[in-house]
């Protein structure tokens, strides 16, 4: 399918209604216009990275102090973005979806990133979803139960896809769109007048974002968008994942870029570990234990939350928590009684550091997380009026990876290999959020798994045990756990791609040097 020298070069199914030659045109508008940014901002990524690797100090920016000193402030939030105290996220998944707006969270977040694989059906099929559910009449039926929309549902932002990937389906002048641009664009295309007129907007999560520069870029698309479509400026309103390691050193910046666009900052707690071994996995200070044992409590993390709370209601941005993974299970109520109260712990945390809200992966959880925040904030939306004037976070308190009492254990290595295996298998099977061991993972996850694999075997680390952790060792441990999966999978075990997946684990955690994102080299075996 080609319209107006855009190539849609993969069959789309019953897309014509999505795929038409105005939205098309729109997306290559904003690929003309924005593409080479974009390819300028991932070149200053890598040349960054290189910097750090070679010693260079992560610092506030001198060149931005102004702006930080400054006394300016966010526009208010839009009415249906004002009470935020529990957002729920998820894959663009038909059921998935509808679920989550009839959770009682205030808010969804409609992942067509770290949480949906991006095969070309999920896709399209993703998009229409969506506009499905602005129009209200998303539903999906089984043999057994017909889901449909409550009456009262969650408010929707869409994140699109961070801005290091391509969509390869969608050719522009024979070179692939940007993924962002693309989801993007068709969600504003579609759906942008219809939620302005009934009071609500195009709202959208940024992920990944790694710097000012960044956020820049997509206010300028945002603008371009506006103008083009003929919505006032100011109606697309954003909420940033910080992320990165990179960004948590240009907050203030990063709402600054947004203007009258943004709106909210959030800690998103697993890729920001992700960004920090990216970041710092050269360096022997920064080498973390188990994954289990790198909590919201440790010092690196407990800084930047308390940067961001503080950030945030020093310029009227709500603050919104990370996420709370587990999957309630009807198998065992103890393994849910322990979990559970692990997540009223953190997320009482959180409520009392002054956050306005925070994530759920799962409507189970959706009641102990609501309880929580209305005990702290009662009647109120928000408790944007509680300024943390005595928060002072450091460069180095930042940057200090240092884990009290942490350790590299045997279990936290199998771990790391058998979920990043087992995830990375659900990713290339179409699945993008998914259940293990009781905790909902996304990409995020095998992010972390390999990263630290990596930076285990790159150091020499050694086990709590004394074993050294080499490539010899990952190597047998991998055959163990393919070999118990064998038992698990049974006679869906070559269906479920677990050796193709152990293949790539093993690629981009045995690599010389620390792969950028797994996620790319994953995206050439996809549909």
């Amino acid at each position: 399918m080609t319209t107006q020298s855009v190539e849609v070069a993969a069959e789309a199914g019953d897309a014509s209604a999505l795929l038409t030659e105005d939205a098309l045109g729109f997306v290559r508008m904003l690929h003309e216009r924005f593409e080479p940014r974009r390819q300028a901002l991932l070149a200053a990524r890598v040349e960054r990275r290189k910097r750090l690797r070679n010693g260079e100090p992560l610092t506030f920016p001198e060149q931005t102090a102004e702006i930080r000193a400054g006394d300016w402030k966010v526009p208010p939030a839009p009415a249906d973005l004002a009470d935020r105290r529990v957002e729920i996220t998820g894959p663009v998944d038909r059921k998935m979806m509808i679920n989550a707006f009839n959770s009682g969270a205030k808010v969804f977040m409609a992942d067509f990133e770290d949480a949906t694989s991006p095969s070309w059906e999920n896709i399209v099929s993703g998009h229409q979803n969506v506009i499905d559910a602005v129009e209200g009449t998303i539903s999906f039926e089984t043999p057994e139960k017909e889901y449909k929309l409550a009456d009262e549902i969650a408010t929707m932002l869409i994140r699109p896809r961070g801005w290091h990937l391509p969509e390869p389906h969608v050719l522009i002048d024979g070179e692939p769109v940007s993924g962002s641009l693309f989801d993007f664009g068709l969600f504003v295309f579609h759906n942008a007048q219809k939620l302005l007129d009934r009071g609500s907007g195009p709202y959208f999560y940024l992920p990944k974002l790694e710097s000012r520069h960044e956020a820049r870029l997509w206010n300028e698309v945002f603008v371009a968008a506006q103008d083009e479509l003929g919505i006032p400026r100011g109606s697309i309103r954003a909420s940033v994942l910080i992320e990165t390691l990179l960004a948590a050193f240009e907050m203030d910046e990063i709402l600054y870029e947004l203007g009258e666009h943004a709106t909210a900052l959030n800690a998103g707690r697993w890729d920001y570990i992700f960004s920090a071994l990216k970041c710092f996995g050269d360096r022997p200070e920064a080498v973390m234990p188990d994954r289990s044992q790198v909590t919201m409590t440790v010092p690196f993390m407990r800084a930047y939350t308390e940067l961001l709370v503080k950030t945030c209601h020093r310029r009227g941005a709500h603050a919104i928590g990370g996420m709370a993974a587990f999957i309630p299970t009807r198998k065992d109520p103890e393994v849910n009684k322990v979990a559970i109260e692990q997540v009223r712990a953190d997320k009482t945390r959180e409520a009392n550091d002054g956050f306005d809200g925070s994530w759920v992966a799962h409507p189970d959880l959706v009641p102990t997380v609501l309880e929580v925040f209305d005990g702290v904030l009662g009647d109120r939306p928000n408790q944007l009026d509680r300024q943390r004037d005595d928060v002072e976070v450091s460069e180095s308190a930042l940057v200090d990876f240092a884990v009290p009492g942490g350790t590299i254990t045997e279990q936290g290595l199998r771990n790391n290999i058998s979920v990043g295996i087992q995830y990375i298998a659900s990713w290339l099977t179409g699945r993008g959020a998914a259940a293990i061991n009781n905790l909902m993972e996304d990409a995020a996850t095998a992010e972390i798994a390999r990263s630290q694999v990596w930076q285990w075997i790159h150091h020499g680390s050694s086990l709590d045990d004394g074993r050294q952790v080499t490539a010899d060792l990952v190597r047998e441990l991998e055959r163990e756990t393919l070999e118990e999966l064998r038992g698990v999978y049974g006679e869906a075990y070559e269906s479920a791609r677990l050796d193709e997946a152990a293949e790539l684990f093993e690629g981009v955690a045995l690599s010389e040097e620390l792969v950028e994102f797994l996620t790319l080299p994953a995206l050439e075996r996809l549909g």
